[in-house]
């Protein structure tokens, strides 16, 4: 994850405008694809005459991937789970059909499961979103005629999983590209940030390069590993690549440093040039070779271990030189602490008394344009406090900006569209807008999401266009007050805060850094580069997370302010560890920083 914006004295407007266009490497093309994806399952919704199309159409912007085969991965395993999902409800919808109290007892068992596989196993990424599906069919099952309320129910919660899964596996190797071919330009937009670093880099663009930096290699070598799957490229070019992941990293933090020090290139441009160049290279699906080493200028011990970095950006590893790394135990499908961590107990539970408190409104009040309280609980929760709060103000901001687009076009669009072509080139520009959103900076990404769920449940009602304005009011109320339901049951009920594992966190990055400035293999030490920028994006993360939360939790977070500091200081020391004359001073001042903690 990205770390917490500095402070670059530009106003706050100022900064979230430039979020919102920024123009980072392949946005525009991820954020196209996704629209086009939404849009497709949308006219498969009118064809077929799903109703609530909007859920298939928020399951697919929740769940479209970048590359073509982590999409059709993907799709795959959302329709294997759906089999499942489906024996479920047919025995849930004959047990509770009639029994309002037995629908109530599914409805807390059912969340408190998913919830839980949310918190606690690999399921994760989807859990929440099968427990959406299943407890709205259950919520609609009374809806419709009592003699096809079973065949209903489980049709169109079929189709909820297996459209957007269809569009997934059809779609996504069509118009994806390839992962070898996105990894290569993620490693060309981190050649290009050096260079930028080298020259006049503005502060919004230093902003942007630290956060690259700290991502790591991670998200490039998952897109390796899905490179390998593909069985398209050879052992040596994927070898040269994953070399060219890690030096990528290695490249930018010595940039960095050679930014902070203050260290200028030959009036040549020589470094800057190299970058550049290279950049091209992989650009155009190709890597470069036998990279001439760079002459640095003397006292420049930066721009020195540079040339160096880039003299061997592509060179792999000798399996006779390469450490054989302990095989790492394998996973299971729950996580090491899943029956042993109250938390992840807590937090269903909270989970589940959002969901009911929810339902209980929606009956109460006897209001069905209310159901998207519901829908929305298992959206927003968060497992910590500092990650609620941090979000409320973009959910609140998404929800308000996607339902003003919706009633918005209710009045002035819908009434002028005569065809299936006009509504779904609407679908599209909103779904374009909002993946433009999701897609950029993690600080602004969350209210992307949260304007495609109001949009697409104020706008997506029946078959074709609506102009309903009472459907898109009751809904944009619906998605607040399960928004605000769920943060008042989350910050109220065992409140779990962000200080706890900021110890680990920061044990694990000084050991990291410990490893790094200690190898003597120099391909080794530019792999654990990028481990000890992941390690601290983590610590960044958890410290920005507690200090977002309320005045009374912080108040018991004695070493907040020695995080703080310590945080700063790790972050120099991980470039510093990059340079052969500065690693015994890092060494030192890893002593220091562990006698801080202690």
């Amino acid at each position: 994850m990205a770390p917490p914006a500095t402070d670059t004295g530009k106003s706050t407007l100022a900064r979230i405008w430039w979020l919102i266009r920024a123009p980072l490497p392949g946005r525009g093309g991820h954020s196209l694809r996704m629209a086009a994806a939404c849009t497709m399952v949308v006219l498969i919704g009118e064809i077929w005459q799903i109703p609530d199309v909007a859920v298939p159409a928020l399951c697919t912007m929740a769940i479209w991937q970048k590359d073509r085969t982590t999409n059709m991965l993907a799709g795959v395993a959302v329709n294997l789970l759906i089999v499942a999902i489906l024996a479920l409800l047919f025995v849930l919808i004959h047990l509770t059909l009639d029994h309002p109290f037995g629908q109530v007892v599914a409805i807390m068992l059912l969340s408190f499961c998913f919830f839980f596989l949310g918190s606690a196993s690999k399921l994760k990424p989807v859990a929440y979103l099968l427990g959406l599906i299943v407890v709205f069919a259950l919520v609609v099952a009374d809806q419709v005629p009592i003699g096809e309320i079973a065949t209903r129910a489980l049709l169109y919660a079929d189709l909820f999983i297996l459209v957007p899964g269809a569009v997934m596996i059809v779609c996504g190797p069509l118009i994806c590209p390839s992962p070898a071919t996105l990894m290569m330009r993620e490693i060309a937009a981190r050649l290009r940030l050096c260079a930028t670093l080298l020259e006049q880099p503005d502060s919004y663009q230093l902003d942007y390069a630290r956060a690259t930096l700290r991502e790591g290699a991670s998200g490039m070598l998952k897109l390796l590993k899905m490179a390998k799957l593909e069985k398209i490229l050879h052992k040596d070019p994927l070898a040269h690549l994953e070399q060219s992941a890690y030096s990528s990293v290695a490249a930018l933090a010595l940039a960095h440093t050679a930014f902070r020090d203050g260290e200028e290139q030959p009036d040549t441009l020589e470094f800057s040039q190299t970058l550049r160049d290279m950049a091209e290279i992989f650009s155009h699906n190709g890597y470069p070779q036998d990279i001439p080493r760079l002459n640095a200028p003397d006292h420049a011990p930066a721009l020195a271990q540079l040339a160096n970095v880039l003299h061997g950006f592509t060179d792999p590893v000798l399996p006779a030189t390469q450490n054989t790394p302990a095989p790492e135990p394998k996973s299971g499908f729950f996580t090491p602490d899943a029956f042993s961590n109250p938390e992840h107990v807590r937090f269903a539970v909270k989970g589940t008394v959002a969901v009911l408190i929810s339902y209980f409104i929606f009956i109460i009040l006897s209001w069905p344009g209310i159901h998207t309280c519901i829908i929305t609980c298992f959206i927003v929760a968060l497992p910590t406090v500092g990650e609620m709060t941090t979000k409320l103000r973009l959910r609140i901001s998404g929800a308000l900006v996607g339902g003003a687009i919706g009633i918005a076009s209710i009045i002035f669009v819908m009434p002028h569209l005569y065809n299936i072509a006009a509504f779904l080139l609407l679908i599209f520009v909103v779904s374009l807008f909002a993946s433009w959103i999701k897609n950029g900076d993690e600080r602004i990404a969350y209210a992307g999401f949260q304007i495609g769920l109001a949009f697409f449940l104020s706008d997506l009602k029946g078959y074709g266009p609506t102009t309903d304005m009472t459907t898109a009011r009751d809904r944009i109320i619906g998605i607040l007050l399960g928004n605000f339901i769920t943060y008042a049951v989350f910050v109220t009920f065992w409140p779990s805060s962000a200080y706890g594992p900021i110890a680990q966190r920061f044990s694990s990055l000084l050991d990291a850094l410990k490893k790094q400035i200690t190898t003597p293999d120099p391909a080794e030490h530019t792999r654990l580069a990028a481990t000890v920028q992941e390690d601290l994006s983590s610590a960044e993360r958890a410290l920005e997370l507690a200090e977002a939360e309320p005045q009374h939790m912080r108040a018991r977070m004695p070493l907040l302010p020695i995080y703080a500091t310590l945080t700063r200081q790790a972050a120099i020391a991980a470039e510093d560890g990059l340079l052969p004359s500065r690693q015994q001073a890092v060494q030192q001042h890893i002593q220091d920083m562990e006698q801080a903690l202690t």
